[in-house]
């Protein structure tokens, strides 16, 4: 029964996302329109979404009592990350892939699989810790992460700080969730107007991002992929090791069930689509990379009743 509830959960995603699937398919959409997409939500819709869900939803007591849970993606993520070190060097996975291969281990896909995943399954109560996620895996990944990938792209000489580092991590849906805390901190109020307007923006951002991954699907080449070591290594740091890692943390700090929730349903999405990307500008693997991350991201939709029914 709990596992037939939990499918039922994530049914609504699996429309939305086969829609995406079958209009791409149509060729309605392309990946001009993945892209349009993207650029959309990260720049439009979802800094709006921060602001008008944080404003509406929290005060200053209870908004600086939730940003104290930021420790616990932190502190799991950096843990995930010590596995995925011994991991590495007891499988011998060869240079030149080793350090995308632990970035992969412990970084998730925050925004455009978690954001909308858990909106479905929690509600819009799910947003300030699906951001306190958010800002942990964009910090590592943007300093961490970017070192381990420029290293196996025989880049070493590339500064876990920088500029580059900055603009990573400085991005509109942080500085929509910065602006919103300011605001809450000050007790300042934003006319209606203004709430509305970041509401109806902010309601666009699960449908994209749902449509998005859909049309992501259609261009998966299935015939390219190839089981391995490293492959199976890779799904159970992120589907088993990850989340398992988040719930021991959370039940020793006693934190609300709503936060624990959150951050294993984001600790147990696929590899952040950015490790492709970063991986093919720094010369490292991005081949092996971007399997990983299609691999991750269909693996996934298995993963997501066992854990929402897991999760009570």
């Amino acid at each position: 029964m709990i596992i037939f509830d939990a499918l039922q959960s994530v049914l609504s995603i699996i429309i939305i996302i086969g829609l995406g699937y079958l209009l791409t398919w149509k060729g309605w959409f392309d990946q001009g329109t993945g892209r349009l997409f993207t650029k959309l939500v990260l720049n439009v819709s979802l800094p709006a979404f921060m602001l008008y869900n944080l404003m509406s939803t929290f005060d200053r007591n209870a908004l600086l009592l939730a940003i104290g849970g930021v420790a616990i993606p932190f502190a799991s993520m950096l843990t995930s990350f010590g596995i995925a070190v011994i991991v590495s060097r007891l499988l011998r996975i060869r240079e030149g892939r080793r350090g995308t291969f632990q970035t992969m281990f412990f970084v998730s896909n925050t925004i455009f699989m978690g954001m909308p995943v858990n909106t479905a399954l929690f509600g819009e109560q799910s947003t300030p810790y699906v951001l306190l996620y958010y800002i942990a895996s964009t910090t590592l990944f943007w300093t961490l992460g970017i070192y381990l990938i420029q290293r196996d792209g025989g880049k070493r000489k590339g500064s876990l700080f920088s500029m580059e580092t900055l603009k990573g991590i400085f991005t509109p849906p942080l500085m929509g969730f910065l602006a919103a805390v300011v605001l809450i901190i000050l007790g300042i109020k934003l006319p209606s107007f203004v709430m509305d307007t970041a509401k109806y923006l902010g309601n666009i951002t699960t449908p994209l991002s749902l449509l998005f991954i859909g049309i992501t699907f259609h261009s998966i080449s299935f015939r390219e992929i190839r089981f391995s070591k490293d492959m199976a290594a890779i799904l159970i740091g992120r589907f088993l090791i990850s989340p398992l890692v988040v719930i021991g943390i959370s039940n020793l700090l006693g934190v609300p069930w709503i936060m624990k929730a959150v951050f294993t349903i984001q600790a147990a999405m696929p590899i952040a689509t950015q490790a492709s990307i970063v991986s093919k500008a720094y010369d490292g693997d991005y081949e092996y990379a971007t399997i990983m991350v299609t691999v991750s991201t269909v693996v996934t939709l298995l993963f997501i009743p066992i854990y929402r029914a897991l999760l009570g």
